[in-house]
């Protein structure tokens, strides 16, 4: 973090600046179902080109010919989509902030999936962050939350992703009951920044290879682009159907496209060597039990949010898991989350920042554009883990330009 800033920022903290902050985002997305953090987390110089440059180099590496051959391999048979790109059009690469002996900070991967994440709400949350830090003079500056881009050119192209050529009208953010996910503010910004709405994959009407929507005006409107926002395991998990075939031959554009959800995954890290990688192995590759499994922590590959992790493995759970299932497990060195800065109130927080990743033209690798950051005081980063806790849940990384 950049420590004269968070100094600056904790002397001028309020429950005003909070609630100030919360409204301009209620008064323009709703009410926001997730733990909204009291603070931006305010990225030093040194970190940010350590992050941005481990998110390019582990990307570049996934994108290896002999290791994507390898890595397509994840994509089950009935969820495999036809038409996928050389490339993703995003990539999300989380790292936790880690300190090194000599006092710096430096991060260490969690996970990464080339998934889209939510990019118009970051913008947002900057936005209203930057309005409330400009309002005191020592806190002032042109505030960034943009890697490399202004406003302007991260908005366009966000826009080239989610709408590429298309009427807005005919693209549409696809997700399983978006108007239940936590996430939903990330929807309503896309429509307010983009002009696109969002649509329950239930609710989508097929003819022959068309796909079709209900506006929400009733209208029935041709879908050429679908912002894929839909979890597989989620769908699993509730038993829903879509009204189409993964592997049908339909007439849409994908942004991004499904088959990356299983490529670039928690399957690629076992394979990467970069050294923000921690050390993962397949259950199923172990030929023993190492003997100090306490350093490690136990993982599904393709669950979402962190869900079925196991944070002090043991030999009974590695034995529990069936074999036809190991291989979808791996094992990874445990991470120990740095202090990175004292809040307001003046306790510890930890830190976990997603550098997300967006390319700028068809075919081009993903590069990183901004930074979703999540706050924790607990043993993990989710909600169960904070309850009762300040300066916790979602942020958004800034920095003055």
């Amino acid at each position: 973090m950049n420590r004269s800033e968070r100094v600056l920022f904790n002397a001028r903290w309020s429950e005003e600046l909070f609630d100030s902050y919360r409204t301009r985002l209620e008064k323009q997305v709703g009410p926001i179902p997730f733990q909204l953090a009291e603070t931006p987390f305010f990225i030093s110089r040194e970190l940010r080109e350590f992050l941005f440059s481990s998110a390019t180099a582990i990307v570049e590496e996934l994108a290896e010919p002999k290791l994507l051959a390898e890595l397509r391999k994840a994509v089950p048979e009935r969820f495999f989509v036809r038409g996928e790109p050389a490339l993703p059009d995003c990539a999300q690469v989380d790292f936790a902030v880690v300190q090194n002996p000599d006092g710096s900070f430096e991060g260490r991967v969690v996970e990464l999936q080339a998934f889209p994440s939510l990019y118009a709400m970051m913008t947002l949350m900057a936005d209203a962050w930057a309005d409330e830090l400009n309002a005191f003079p020592e806190l002032a500056g042109s505030w960034t939350a943009f890697n490399g881009k202004t406003r302007a050119e991260a908005l366009e192209q966000m826009r080239r992703v989610i709408v590429g050529d298309h009427d807005p009208r005919e693209v549409v953010l696809v997700d399983l009951e978006p108007e239940e996910q936590k996430t939903v503010p990330d929807f309503v910004t896309t429509q307010l920044f983009f002009g696109v709405e969002s649509c329950c994959i239930t609710k989508i009407e097929r003819e022959g290879r068309e796909l079709y929507r209900r506006t929400a005006a009733g209208e029935r409107v041709r879908i050429r682009r679908i912002y894929n926002r839909v979890v597989f395991d989620e769908l699993e998990k509730k038993g829903v159907a879509a009204p189409f075939a993964w592997g049908d031959d339909l007439d849409v554009e994908w942004a991004s496209h499904p088959n990356w959800y299983w490529i670039w995954s928690k399957y690629a890290l076992p394979y990467v060597k970069h050294r923000a990688v921690p050390k993962a192995t397949f259950v199923h590759e172990l030929r023993e039990v190492p003997a100090n499994l306490g350093d490690y922590v136990l993982k599904p590959l393709f669950s979402f949010a962190g869900a079925g992790v196991i944070l002090e493995p043991t030999a009974a759970d590695l034995a529990a898991i069936p074999e036809e299932e190991r291989s979808g497990w791996i094992l990874q060195e445990k991470i120990t989350y740095a202090h990175a800065f004292e809040a307001p109130d003046g306790g510890a927080v930890k830190a976990e920042i997603r550098v997300m990743l967006l390319r700028d033209a068809p075919g081009d690798l993903p590069k990183p554009l901004l930074c979703l950051v999540r706050l924790s005081r607990g043993k993990m980063l989710g909600v169960d883990f904070n309850k009762g806790f300040r300066f916790v849940g979602g942020s958004v990384g800034m920095w003055r330009d």
